[in-house]
């Protein structure tokens, strides 16, 4: 499989997400339905805000162990790359494990539920967050180019 992350420079970034992949599908968490909360009641990956001097590989997968109890190791990690939001970085990456361990997913207390989804129901999924959506598109284009 593809293994290819853009290397971090030390610049500023505001968080990570990351596109967890047990087997061919995708782990995703129903986002809270709260009023005023930036896509509520949407489609999301692990991820979130970045804390300290942590890299950005760092804070994807303590966001993934924080949000859905499982621990992925560096080298599960297939591809990254960092997106311009407004003034500042985000960094999206994929990440492969076995089918399995979805039984070892301990969801956290943030968002609604988590679920298996295939790689094209959340590309295509009505309330998937888009910049998410578009940024998994990135990555299967450019895997599916070097298959």
């Amino acid at each position: 499989m593809q293994i290819d992350i853009e290397t971090y420079d030390g610049s500023p970034f505001g968080g990570a997400k990351l596109a967890l992949y047990l087997g061919a599908e995708l782990a995703v968490i129903l986002r809270d339905a709260t009023p005023g909360l930036i896509f509520a009641d949407h489609w999301d990956l692990p991820g979130g805000g970045r804390e300290g001097t942590e890299t950005p590989q760092d804070c994807a997968l303590r966001e993934c162990h924080e949000e859905l109890g499982v621990r992925v190791p560096q080298s599960a990690l297939r591809w990254g790359r960092r997106f311009r939001e407004g003034a500042t970085f985000k960094w999206f990456f994929v990440a492969q494990l076995p089918h399995e361990v979805r039984h070892d997913i301990v969801f956290g207390d943030e968002g609604q539920r988590w679920q298996m989804m295939s790689e094209q129901a959340f590309l295509h999924h009505p309330k998937a967050v888009p910049a998410f959506q578009e940024r998994l598109a990135v990555w299967v284009n450019a895997r599916d180019a070097n298959i």
